[in-house]
């Protein structure tokens, strides 16, 4: 599990095709307690630890096809920053919401303004995610906990203060570019359980 608190930026080091898989890796300055088969959220979505260098703090990760086609991690770049987060341990504190690291589909940028010291982005999302985004509910975006602003039809708005402009790479990213969202597991379960007891009672 993760809190969506971004702690630090990696750098994607080199991606390297496999028959089936890609392997990533990444540049993580924290690696400090790391060890073979921890996950860590990329952008969000959830990786095992395949190898690792203390020193030169590269990790690498083995994707698979459905990661790739889910998420963002397949349009990544040698030198593109990521979100990073490790995962959460017994006793920390809890500063977001509960993330999985389980990417729920890809929305995209729509718009981007600058409003005083904040960053007001407009996010675009498929229409069978609607159901789960309300205003002041939860969402993770690129890994990153937050509170869903004025929503639309399909698309929601988010509010972005100095500190998460500073500590994660979402304010980076261009309109038209692609963002993972993961629902906030809570609020699916609530929604999913709602309709099907209105289904069982042909309501």
């Amino acid at each position: 599990m993760f809190t969506g608190i971004i702690k630090q930026i990696g750098e994607v080091k080199s991606i390297t095709d496999g028959q089936s898989i890609i392997t990533l890796e990444i540049k993580i300055e924290d690696v400090s307690g790391l060890e073979i088969g921890a996950s860590i959220a990329i952008d969000g979505a959830c990786l095992t630890v395949v190898k690792f260098n203390s020193e030169s703090k590269h990790v690498w990760f083995d994707v698979i096809p459905e990661t790739l086609q889910r998420t963002t991690l397949g349009q990544l770049e040698v030198g593109n920053k990521v979100n990073i987060e490790r995962s959460l341990k017994m006793g920390e504190e809890l500063g977001g919401h509960l993330v999985s690291g389980h990417v729920y589909c890809m929305g995209s940028v729509e718009s981007s303004q600058t409003s005083g010291e904040s960053i007001d982005l407009k996010i675009g999302f498929p229409n069978h995610v609607g159901k789960y985004i309300a205003e002041k509910g939860y969402i993770a975006i690129d890994g990153i906990s937050l509170t869903i602003g004025k929503v639309d039809s399909n698309s929601f708005n988010l509010h972005i203060i100095p500190e998460t402009q500073i500590a994660t790479t979402l304010c980076k990213k261009q309109v038209g570019q692609s963002v993972n969202i993961e629902i906030d597991t809570m609020t699916m379960n609530i929604v999913d359980t709602t309709e099907r007891i209105l289904a069982e009672r042909g309501l």
